[in-house]
């Protein structure tokens, strides 16, 4: 909550700045308005929450201070031990016995208040044996003071109706008075004629400059409707108290009480708290301090400090046995105390629903859980499925592609041949038609023998199946210019098969050339090669046992052989 605090003070901070920034660019006196109200917006949101922040750092040092409440008690009984030892003392004097009693009746009687009876009544004795008036009154006037705390009315009365207070001097006519108005003020405000007749009897005998002349100012004050100017004198005056002060913690619940008239929640909070800090820290047990910040914690619905402090101080009060801050704080307790359980019950039933509201949604949680892992695996299997679908899409796609590329090298092959088959047809051709006008020539001269010689002679046959050959090897290399390289890394190292020199192909590849472009029948290689079909089966089985691998499917592997880009 701390951290959202400072955040947000941090916050308005930077939005003051950027109004300063932005009031440096102001146009007209519209955006200075504007801008106006804008910084006064930024600068409230800065006090308010640095006022939250001092509250707060208040309560902590004010929670640090009751949890460390034991270490304090220790000291003040320490102090207390040391002058009871210093009663002990064989050779101590009257003067100081009597003193030391009056320091034990001053540590005692904030803290125990039977305790300082015990030694205010110690005091009473020394001075009745010592004869001093003065100090028998001033002793008096101690012991009515414990007894008024106690409730012991009639015990205090009888002792300060005791006291002539026609003879008293200035210093102890004050006190008496001031034992007075605490009398009337601790038993019952139907006295309060008589209270203020004491408290106005003060104003005319206490010093201008004294602090009790100006806490029975500011008392007037409050009482007459001038809040403002009587929170001015007390500010000024607990400015000059050092802290850590019992008087500084009477100040501070006198000011928390005069805010407390003028309905400001904050301050009161702000001084009664300051208060209890110092009434804890000096291990003073009869205080109002800690009753007035339970209260007013309780009507700005903060139960559970309302809580804690009304019982501190119930506590407090029954050990110092102090029966008029018992009494205060007793009847505050309850109230306070049922309206913290209820706050707890309703806290408690709140997080019952809470907790019902919480597995509801758990339980449906756990269900969308088990529905997304449901959903996860078929999506898995899904997947799985697809990937599967995918592959097998894929091989068929390979296959296509495959496919395609047979074909599109077939119908690659059929353009070529075709081409190089209309080429030849029209070379040849040209060759009859040139052999027939030969023999026209050799006819119209009559040179029969000549005719015939040429007519029975093979030449013309084997030069033209030698350059048929030659066109055959290099249109087939042209097609596929790595198919020696590729078909002998299907033979044995040893048993590879090359061309001699100016040749292209010899007769086994050339075989296997034609089987590489789909003639496989050993009769058709043997009528286009014009050899016996047995010479071509020799050939082929020859070269099928130079093969390195299986030999079953080498004329398969054949037929894939070769590049399908055509060489331009």
């Amino acid at each position: 909550m701390l951290i959202i605090e400072y955040y947000l003070t941090f916050d308005a901070l930077l939005l003051y700045f950027f109004l300063i920034l932005r009031f440096q660019k102001i146009k007209n006196n519209y955006d200075m308005k504007r801008c106006i109200i804008l910084i006064l917006t930024s600068l409230f949101l800065i006090n308010s929450k640095a006022g939250i922040n001092e509250l707060d750092s208040l309560y902590n040092k004010l929670d640090r201070a009751i949890a460390n409440s034991l270490y304090y008690v220790e000291k003040k009984e320490s102090k207390i031990a040391e002058y009871k030892r210093m009663l002990n003392f064989s050779d101590i004097t009257d003067k100081q016995l009597f003193e030391l009693n009056m320091n034990l009746y001053a540590e005692y009687r904030p803290y125990i208040c039977d305790s300082a009876i015990v030694y205010a009544k110690n005091c009473v004795r020394l001075a009745e044996e010592s004869g001093d008036k003065l100090l028998i009154y001033d002793t008096y006037l101690n012991m009515s003071e414990l007894y008024s705390l106690s409730m012991r009315f009639i015990e205090a009365k009888n002792l300060l109706d005791i006291i002539p207070v026609n003879n008293l001097p200035n210093w102890l006519r004050i006190k008496h008075f001031e034992r007075y108005k605490q009398f009337y003020e601790y038993y019952s405000w139907d006295y309060y004629e008589q209270y203020s007749l004491y408290r106005d009897s003060l104003l005319q005998y206490y010093p201008p400059e004294s602090d009790g002349y100006k806490l029975t100012q500011a008392e007037i004050y409050r009482e007459r409707g001038r809040i403002d100017d009587a929170i001015d004198i007390l500010l000024e005056m607990i400015e000059q108290v050092p802290d850590d002060t019992h008087f500084r913690a009477i100040l501070a619940y006198v000011i928390g009480y005069t805010y407390r008239l003028k309905g400001d929640t904050y301050n009161q909070k702000k001084y009664f708290a300051i208060s209890a800090i110092s009434d804890v820290k000096n291990a003073v047990k009869e205080n109002a301090s800690l009753h007035g910040l339970a209260r007013v914690c309780y009507e700005t619905n903060d139960m559970k400090r309302a809580y804690k402090y009304i019982h501190k101080a119930l506590e407090d009060a029954m050990f110092s046995n102090v029966r008029l801050r018992t009494v205060e704080n007793s009847q505050a307790f309850p109230i306070i105390e049922m309206s913290y359980k209820e706050r707890l019950n309703t806290q408690r039933q709140r997080l019952q629903t809470m907790f019902v509201f919480i597995c509801i949604l758990s339980s449906f949680l756990i269900i969308a859980v088990g529905y997304v892992n449901l959903q996860i695996r078929k999506l898995k299997k899904t997947r799985k499925s697809l990937v599967v679908a995918n592959y097998r899409l894929q091989e068929i796609n390979n296959k296509m592609e495959e496919a395609y590329k047979n074909l599109s090298e077939s119908n690659r092959l059929k353009e070529e041949y075709l081409g190089r088959y209309l080429d030849q047809c029209s070379g040849y051709i040209d060759k009859l038609e040139n052999f027939r006008k030969q023999l026209d020539r050799i006819a119209t001269v009559g040179r029969v023998e000549d005719l015939y010689s040429l007519i029975k002679s093979k030449q013309f046959l084997e030069s033209e199946l030698k350059d048929f050959y030659d066109d055959f090897d290099s249109s087939f290399l042209q097609l596929f210019p790595k198919f020696i390289e590729q078909f002998n890394e299907l033979l044995l190292e040893e048993e590879r098969i090359y061309p001699k020199h100016k040749e292209l192909l010899n007769t086994e590849l050339r075989i296997f050339a034609l089987i590489r472009l789909g003639i496989t029948d050993s009769a058709k290689i043997a009528q286009f090669l014009r050899y016996p079909v047995n010479t071509i089966y020799n050939y082929r089985t020859k070269v099928r046992n130079k093969v390195s691998g299986d030999r079953d499917i080498f004329e398969e592997n054949v037929m894939k052989l070769g590049s399908i880009e055509m060489v331009k």
